[in-house]
């Protein structure tokens, strides 16, 4: 009973743990940029959604992810594009410029304080699996990411955009050569990241019931380990590294003795740094080189 508990634990973090570093992926497989503001617009969906309180669910939801995927392809517009081609140390630069800038914003406009977010309060209830009790939550967190792995998956292979998606992630510079329109494919890209970033921050919000300024600054952590541990430049990667460290995470959580419990993490990104040493390109490699944008 208590395995099969923990494997949904760790399914369902490690679900919440994919969508964030899906996200980051989808944009550094175009760009070569891991993108620490994604954090940010983990903040925005938080508290789109507790500004837009007073509308019916489904329109909350609704705008909000229009919201965040706006303020994603503003990002792109106003602070990426004048660098695109730029060294990357200039790119992670403007990242955590981009992300201390709004964040700070954030600060000044909102305070610091978590406000309360009263958001799919339904999702908390228990439902019976078996002989255990698990959170309705856990079950969506799973569902969810299934469902948005599988679109995104369809979307690119079987899409016009997305072909050509996949056609710059392999090779930016002979893709655009061939007529790939290159804004258009990155702020395409900038879009999904944006609507990864807003579905997370929606599980993440029903999960903890906060909005906070630094609500996205711990998912965009995990998101870049997961991300280093996939194998930079690959989605699938990234889905993978997510789920280790979610499963990680919960196991060491469950298996550790509670005096040394404290050390959880230190162990899982140790156990990480091993994985690292075998494979220092990560689980899944992209085969190809990529070409600076």
């Amino acid at each position: 009973m208590g395995n099969l508990q923990s494997i949904i634990d760790a399914l369902s973090l490690g679900s919440l743990y994919a969508l964030f570093a899906l996200g980051v992926a989808v944009v550094f497989s175009i760009m070569r940029l891991i993108n620490f503001a994604h954090g940010e617009l983990i903040m925005i969906g938080g508290f789109s959604l507790l500004f837009l309180g007073g509308l019916p669910v489904a329109l909350r939801i609704g705008l909000s992810a229009l919201i965040v995927v706006a303020a994603a392809l503003l990002m792109e517009r106003i602070a990426f594009r004048p660098v695109r081609g730029a060294r990357d140390e200039t790119l992670l630069v403007t990242s955590f410029a981009v992300s201390y800038l709004v964040q700070s914003l954030a600060v000044m406009l909102l305070g610091s304080s978590p406000r309360s977010v009263g958001i799919l309060p339904e999702l908390s209830d228990p439902i019976r699996i078996g002989p255990i009790s698990v959170p309705l939550l856990d079950i969506v967190s799973i569902l969810v990411t299934v469902v948005c792995l599988v679109a995104l998956t369809l979307f690119l292979t079987r899409t016009r955009f997305g072909i050509q998606m996949r056609a710059a992630a392999e090779n930016f510079r002979m893709a655009r050569s061939l007529g790939v329109p290159a804004n258009r494919i990155i702020a395409l890209a900038f879009a999904i990241s944006g609507l990864l970033a807003f579905i997370g921050s929606l599980l993440l919000t029903s999960r903890t019931g906060l909005a906070s300024t630094g609500m996205g600054t711990s998912p965009v952590f995990a998101a870049f380990v997961a991300t280093i541990i996939g194998g930079m430049g690959s989605m699938v990667g990234a889905v993978v590294g997510g789920y280790l460290l979610g499963i990680l995470t919960v196991a060491f959580q469950a298996l550790l003795p509670l005096e040394i419990r404290s050390y959880r993490d230190a162990m899982v990104f140790g156990v990480l740094v091993l994985v690292l040493l075998f494979r220092p390109n990560g689980i899944i490699h992209p085969a190809s080189q990529k070409e600076r944008v």
